[in-house]
């Protein structure tokens, strides 16, 4: 304190009324603010340098991202160009547009809409100790809640008393979801009832369905089976997210309007990687556009190759060599990456750069029957933050062109290949072993503009 002057001394306690400064500030902080304050024009100009610098390194190496699109933001950006030449979309809004084109399009011959396995419902960062969260997916709504120890349960969302959404306005007490409408409390671990406040005795059959879960690389996963069988596989711990050792550096989310299964069936279609994906990043993500001469100086060069695993049925791997080429002639960056296609709607993206390694997560949870939420997020070592943030960028726009095919495309159960497409065919069998007799079949697009 002795090092402030008059004037610094009446700027904070102009600024902070109420504190006593030596006791809430450190000296440093008043040297700075000194500094500040007393300064020249020419060093505020630094200053200003340095805290944009600073803004800007914060925001890249620090801060994950968070790349978000709603149904309506990728690949229908053709919609307004005027030329589609639907009269049904004349004087529409986007989102009256795609809705109108989503209910117009033939959706082919499809397979069950909701296979059996683990889904995932949020993310472990989106539902703190003592909170409780509707998810609606597979046909189904759930109560997500976690306790206060850190345990997470979920159970159907509707109780079974009067049918109140027990997420919605519901209470965790202890290990029980507590009903907001009378304060019926049911049991996270087998669902059923332990406590009605206004009765003397709890009926031995009153309990609300319990879903098996599972949370495991920050994320919270269901599993789903139209015969009702409990799980025989799950999804194992990566070590370095697990321990914290790599570090998240973001995500993405997007909303599809199409089949679960023409999601991760890119994973067989080695031949779309060469196709839609070699023009440089830079061209942005509408097909339209991508083949712009101004950015053909630089390429991107895909090889794979796809099979299902022998000694685990549920899984398979792609392995694949991503080279970026400038005048397709000079690589310049190389990296490997195997994709490991755990059951029906979960892949763990091992990449392998010049600069290291780092693996993006994907998940897909069936929304609707025709309404898909991809997410993807990246992990890291401490310093490849940058790196890393660029690699998620990079592939945010490369789903969207993917995004652009699926939201439009018709599923024909019965394709037309060459012998080159030969791992379509084997990606299709193995993943025909997630439907079993009663898994739900299409019948109905729920039209709605919760998107």
């Amino acid at each position: 304190m002795d090092s402030l002057n008059v004037s610094s001394a009446g700027f904070y306690k102009t600024w902070w009324p109420g504190h006593v400064l030596d006791q809430h500030l450190p000296p440093c902080v008043f040297n700075v603010a000194e500094m500040v304050i007393n300064a020249q024009p020419y060093t505020w100009m630094q200053i200003l340098l340095v805290v944009l610098v600073l803004g800007v390194l914060y925001y890249y190496l620090v801060l994950p991202m968070n790349y978000v699109k709603n149904l309506s933001e990728v690949g229908y950006g053709h919609l307004l160009d005027g030329g589609v030449g639907l009269a049904q979309l004349k004087g529409k809004t986007k989102r009256e547009m795609v809705r109108e084109v989503r209910r117009m399009r033939k959706i082919g011959n499809l397979p069950p809409v909701y296979p059996n396995g683990w889904f995932m419902l949020l993310e472990s960062d989106n539902l703190g100790p003592g909170e409780v969260k509707h998810v609606a997916a597979l046909g189904e709504n759930f109560a997500v809640f976690r306790t206060q120890e850190g345990v997470v349960h979920v159970l159907d969302a509707y109780c079974p008393h009067l049918g109140a959404n027990m997420a919605v306005g519901g209470a965790v007490r202890g290990d029980c979801l507590e009903c907001p409408f009378h304060g019926w409390r049911f049991k996270g671990e087998d669902g059923k009832c332990t406590t009605v406040p206004y009765s003397e005795k709890v009926p031995d059959f009153a309990k609300v369905k319990r879903w098996t879960s599972y949370e495991v690389n920050k994320f919270i996963f269901v599993w789903y089976h139209a015969e009702g069988e409990e799980p025989n596989w799950r999804p194992s711990p990566i070590p370095q997210i697990e321990s914290g050792e790599w570090k998240y550096r973001g995500r993405n989310e997007f909303l599809i309007n199409s089949h679960i299964e023409e999601i991760p069936e890119n994973g067989g279609d080695v031949a779309h990687l060469n196709a839609i994906h070699a023009p440089n990043v830079m061209a942005g993500s509408d097909l339209r556009f991508i083949e712009r001469l101004v950015f053909s100086f630089a390429r991107h060069v895909w090889s794979a190759q796809w099979q299902p695993c022998a000694d685990a049925p549920y899984q398979a791997t792609m392995h694949l060599h991503h080279e970026v080429r400038l005048f397709n002639k000079v690589p310049v960056v190389n990296m490997d990456v195997r994709a490991e296609q755990i059951g029906p709607a979960y892949v763990e993206l091992h990449l392998k750069s010049s600069f290291g390694t780092m693996t993006i997560l994907q998940t897909v949870t069936p929304v609707e029957p025709l309404l898909q939420k991809l997410v993807h997020r990246i992990y890291c070592p401490p310093l490849l933050s940058l790196f890393a943030t660029f690699t998620l960028y990079a592939e945010s726009i490369m789903v969207e062109r993917d995004i652009m095919v699926w939201n439009h495309k018709k599923y024909i159960d019965k394709p037309l290949l060459v012998k080159e497409d030969h791992s379509i065919r084997r990606h299709r069998r193995w993943y025909s072993q997630f439907y079993s007799e009663n898994s739900p079949q299409f019948s109905f697009q729920k039209d709605n503009m919760d998107w």
